[in-house]
This record gives structure tokens, sequence and C-alpha cells, in this order.
């Protein structure tokens, strides 16, 4: 459980920031630098995420960027979904106690 949300919010942030370095999205994410490249080895390995490299124009370097991929993006839905019920039952759960007093 714990794993999938970890998971969920590093997709989630690829998303908003795709060409974030590893440690800005640890730093961006409260992990660890080591927590964060434990996470995206993990999406790597289920086809979640792919690393590509990419060559800036201007200065002529090149640079690694995590991309997530349409399975990445089914996934992260999929986990928005869980979430959202997760959330909604416990909602009904709270109202139901504060209901009953």
């Amino acid at each position: 459980m714990k794993n999938e949300q970890d998971h969920f919010e590093v997709l989630r942030t690829l998303k908003k920031k795709p060409d974030a370095s590893q440690r800005e999205l640890a730093e961006n994410l409260g992990f660890s630098l080591g927590k964060l490249n434990y996470c995206l080895k993990a999406l790597q390995k289920k086809g979640l995420v792919k690393l590509q490299n990419f060559q800036k124009q201007k200065s002529k370097i090149k640079y690694l960027q995590y991309v997530v991929t349409p399975k990445g993006i089914a996934e992260r839905t999929k986990l928005t979904v869980d979430f959202m019920k997760r959330k909604m039952r416990e909602y009904d759960e709270l109202k139901k106690e504060l209901d009953e007093k």
C-alpha cells in the first residue's frame, strides 16, 4: 500500500515536472535520493517509466529524463481512482460515526 502511494506520487510528479532532475524530484516529493532511485527503478522494471537521453540544443550537453509510458499513465489513473474510492469510504465512515453521536 505504501509503495503504491509512493509510486503514484512519483508518477504524478513526473507528469508535472518532466524536466526535473532526480535531486529536484526527491526534494519535491520529500524523499531521500536513495528512496526516489529505488522507486524509479521499480517503476522502470514494471514498464511504467523509461529513461531517455536528450540533448539540450544550446549547451550541447546530454542529460537523462524519465518519461511516463502509456502503461504508466494507465497505472497512475488506476491508482488515482483507487485513492479516491478509499477516501470516499473513509469519509462515509466518519460521517456515519458523527451521525451516530
